[in-house]
């Protein structure tokens, strides 16, 4: 097991390379599991958390500071934030606040400190778990996961009781309850798991250019089961499916160096 040392009030910072950057942003392989952002000022501690996580198939990215946190928060989707107590400038309690009002981001609050009275500060802030240092890597895998499992069981329930009953587009209905493509003739198409949570994120979103990883990580935000291990494969199923001509896509187009763009206008009932 890894264990994850307490920082000391006596930390060098010269064992750090003079040439490092003040802000680390790591991103870690390409997996499709769960992206992690790291915020921690301690660079070992976010290189020994990244590798741990990494190794149990989650993507990771780190940041040193708030401001780097908001940088990677605006580039891209996060599913659960592990956060520093204590960090230079804008301390992990106010970034907690901060992010809870603006996001329902799952965060677990990392600290050196014990006390009963920090434990409650931070949930009390918003967040939805609290680990002391030094902690193990399989209690952290087991939290994250337990956070996580949480977390989408909210999105779900929220997600039936707010998406509309079906989207419309070109010649196309996708019927939200059955979660049917039915076609302006009457006929219907069937949809794989995978298919569906793909069209979904797309008729959300029309004309905005969604890269690989967003589309990834939005369809993952409503079934982590049932997608294929390429988008790209997923968008072509698709394309035969809902195209007139699936060699001259009209409807699901592809922004070469980007990503896809689905470019339908879409209506809601």
């Amino acid at each position: 097991m890894t264990k994850f040392v307490k920082r000391s009030s006596s930390h060098n910072p010269t064992h750090i390379s003079q040439n490092a950057p003040d802000t680390l942003v790591y991103i870690a392989g390409m997996q499709n599991g769960p992206h992690i952002l790291i915020v921690d000022d301690h660079r070992e501690i976010r290189d020994l958390v990244s590798r741990a996580l990494t190794k149990e198939g989650f993507r990771v990215s780190t940041a040193a500071d708030g401001r780097a946190m908001q940088k990677i928060l605006a580039d891209g989707h996060i599913d659960l934030i592990l956060l520093d107590l204590m960090l230079p400038g804008e301390d992990g309690l106010s970034l907690c606040r901060t992010l809870r009002a603006e996001s329902n981001i799952p965060i677990i609050m990392l600290t050196a400190k014990g006390e009963e009275i920090d434990r409650v500060i931070g949930l009390e802030m918003g967040a939805d778990d609290y680990l002391a240092k030094p902690f193990g890597s399989r209690e952290l895998v087991a939290r994250i996961k337990a956070v996580l499992r949480r977390s989408q069981e909210r999105i779900s329930k929220e997600g039936s009781e707010q998406r509309p009953n079906s989207y419309h587009f070109e010649r196309w209905g996708l019927d939200t309850g059955t979660r049917a493509l039915l076609r302006d003739d009457g006929v219907t198409v069937p949809l794989s798991t995978g298919e569906y949570d793909l069209l979904i994120a797309l008729v959300e979103r029309p004309q905005r250019v969604l890269n690989r990883d967003q589309l990834l990580d939005l369809a993952r935000g409503r079934s982590a089961a049932g997608l294929d291990r390429s988008i790209d494969t997923q968008v072509s199923r698709l394309r035969k499916k809902l195209e007139r001509d699936p060699a001259d896509p009209q409807l699901i187009k592809t922004v070469w160096g980007g990503g896809y763009i689905f470019t339908p206008t879409v209506s809601r009932k």
